[in-house]
């Protein structure tokens, strides 16, 4: 019996989601977002390089998680979808009840953390020394939870507290005690391959009792990526993300409070060889989809 899906059942900035009963199909499209807005110009091949950046951390790990193939050939698709389309940028996964806490990592002093430090000493109340740079590398790196926002809106900061009074002080402990190893397993290796891994968040859902890793993993979407030879505390340091887009964005008569403007096709361009590039360097392999 065919799926009868022809729409998303839900449709987040980036990826659609379609629910097939107890498991989902997770498309990882071409849009990009910036300053909350999705924008009108796509990104040639950037759900594919998310989604095999997710992949190849998922195989790596070897932790707990949602994952249950990436072969859309043994897959029985929604009905109206296109398998060619759909390759390398979709995963089919477990149906999980998703966590309600961002599990943020911060191995480096940088963007909400560091204006946090600048304001008052601290990043998400935890007190640090005094005098740190922009872009300083902790000692040891930070577990700062947030809550998961409605669409539209930001994720806020809260303290493992609060956490704790959300999700329970035993599981609070576990995601904690997960997302730190986590962490600390990308970073060697993205280190290994010249790479920073700055900072990043994970999500997690309950399945069949047992906590599994879930949603997107260590993309530049989700996570900082530096490029570890121009590395320098004290100034913002280039990254193989969105830059170049909110860069072009911030150079342009836009107020943000409006539909963004189409990117010129050289921004298209470099930003789509940075997502290739902290692919390629992550994995060892080539972007397959040329």
């Amino acid at each position: 019996m065919s799926h009868t899906i022809t729409h998303p059942t839900r449709q987040g900035k980036v990826r659609d989601i379609y629910d097939l009963g107890d498991q989902l199909l997770l498309v990882a499209s071409d849009r990009i977002s910036a300053f909350d807005w999705v924008l009108p110009t796509l990104i040639p091949d950037k759900g594919r390089v998310l989604t095999q950046i997710s992949k190849f951390w998922f195989d790596f790990l070897q932790v707990p998680n949602h994952v249950l193939t990436t072969d859309l050939s043994t897959c029985q698709l929604p009905a109206g979808l296109d398998r060619d389309e759909l390759e390398g940028r979709a995963m089919l996964v477990r149906k999980c009840e998703v966590i309600p806490v961002e599990c943020v990592v911060r191995g480096y002093l940088v963007g909400s953390g560091w204006r946090d430090y600048q304001r008052t000493g601290k990043v998400c109340g935890m007190a640090l020394p005094t005098g740190l740079l922009n872009c300083a590398r902790f000692d040891e790196p930070l577990f700062t939870p947030a809550t998961k926002a409605e669409r539209g809106a930001h994720d806020e900061n809260i303290s493992f507290e609060e956490m704790s009074a959300i999700v329970s002080p035993t599981v609070a402990a576990e995601l904690k005690a997960r997302s730190l190893a986590i962490y600390r397993a990308a970073a060697d290796h993205a280190q290994a391959r010249g790479i920073i891994l700055a900072d990043t968040k994970f999500e997690f859902g309950w399945h069949g009792g047992q906590i599994l890793l879930i949603d997107e993993v260590l993309t530049p979407d989700s996570s900082r990526f530096w490029p570890a030879d121009s590395y320098s505390p004290g100034r913002n340091q280039p990254s193989f993300d969105k830059q170049f887009v909110r860069e072009y964005l911030e150079s342009t008569t836009w107020d943000k409070n409006s539909p963004p403007p189409e990117l010129p096709p050289e921004i298209v361009d470099k930003t789509r060889t940075k997502y290739i590039e902290a692919f390629e360097r992550l994995t060892g392999q080539a972007f397959r989809w040329k």
